[in-house]
């Protein structure tokens, strides 16, 4: 019923930049929190950042300062700036999104995309 597709994803320099997206498609009435995950080879997957539909926005100390998420309601579409980008920022990066569907408006679930490689080199 939802759907959720990242792209932006790719090879970088360190120091370098990309900007991925996330778009949600499929029967949606809201959307109240978007987050980025990622995960590395070995490693567990973890939080990156967050913003909900209020514009309230969290991120990992890790990425502090370097990255920017956002969101675009009308467009069911989240971003994530990464800048500064370090080596260590090598992950698969997969979006999250709690939806509201349309047939049940205060009921919300949460949705994965299928994740978008980003590999940054030294």
């Amino acid at each position: 019923q939802v759907q959720l597709v990242e792209s932006g994803g790719g090879l970088v320099q360190a120091g370098g930049s990309l900007r991925l997206s996330c778009a949600a498609s499929g029967s949606i009435f809201s959307i109240n929190v978007m987050g980025w995950y990622r995960q590395a080879p070995g490693k567990q997957r973890e939080l990156v950042a967050t913003v909900t539909s209020g514009g309230t926005t969290s991120y990992a100390d890790s990425v502090k300062g370097r990255f920017t998420i956002s969101i675009d309601d009308a467009k069911n579409t989240g971003y994530l700036q990464m800048d500064s980008l370090k080596p260590e920022d090598t992950a698969v990066y997969y979006c999250n999104a709690h939806v509201a569907g349309l047939g049940s408006r205060t009921t919300f679930y949460s949705y994965w995309g299928q994740g978008t490689q980003v590999t940054v080199s030294s």
